[in-house]
């Protein structure tokens, strides 16, 4: 293993560090994705609402392959150019925005709806309400499932070694093919994968915790 790893330090970092680049922009764009359809599922609006479930129940039912691949196959040939790591961030930011946007939607359904009766009473809108007063208290209960989906972001980015995008898993691949040490290549590769997971879990616990506490 130690093998492994002294061999092909620099290209297991490249891989890291393009996985670690990879989950960031994920990560921002499905929570701002994921929110946006959350409230579009809650809102008293009816073709809104139907817009938001149509895209939450279509998008949680395809796997994270095939919508990558569709970014990766079909939109080079009948759109324009795209990368492999492209590709596979765009993927896994829609598919993960699905599930982003249950955990919101459900953390603000959890909050008391007399509190947007009262909002609304004293003469805000309904997005002053939301915003200003509901979203805020629903934030403390999104915490905790949230973390989780952070988590499964980071996993899921190994799509892009299905797509040549570059990242962790895709150089494992490639080590493991060049030595013939599959086992050892791939104990490589989710150590790297811990580094990255267990002190993402900490400190949403961590989070978790202090959030309780105020």
């Amino acid at each position: 293993m130690f093998d492994i790893l002294n061999s092909n330090w620099g290209v297991l970092g490249t891989g890291f560090l393009t996985t670690i680049e990879c989950s960031v922009i994920a990560l921002i764009f499905s929570t701002i994705l994921g929110t946006a359809f959350a409230l579009m599922e809650i809102s008293p609006i009816k073709w809104v609402h139907a817009v938001g479930r149509v895209y939450v129940e279509v998008v949680r039912n395809i796997p994270l392959l095939v919508i990558t691949m569709f970014f990766y196959v079909v939109i080079p040939k009948y759109v324009l150019p795209i990368t492999g790591f492209a590709a596979g961030t765009i993927g896994l930011t829609i598919y993960t925005s699905a599930f982003i946007a249950e955990t919101v939607r459900a953390g603000i359904e959890a909050i008391a709806k007399g509190q947007m009766e009262g909002a609304r009473s004293v003469g805000m809108t309904y997005g002053q309400a939301m915003t200003q007063i509901v979203f805020p208290q629903a934030v403390k209960v999104i915490v905790p499932p949230m973390g989780n989906q952070f988590i499964n972001l980071v996993k899921n980015s190994s799509v892009l070694a299905f797509v040549s995008g570059f990242d962790l898993m895709y150089q494992g691949k490639l080590i493991a093919a060049a030595t013939l040490n599959t086992f050892d290549s791939y104990i490589v590769v989710g150590i790297f994968y811990l580094i990255l997971t267990l002190p993402l879990s900490y400190f949403m616990r961590y989070l978790e915790k202090r959030w309780d506490a105020a």
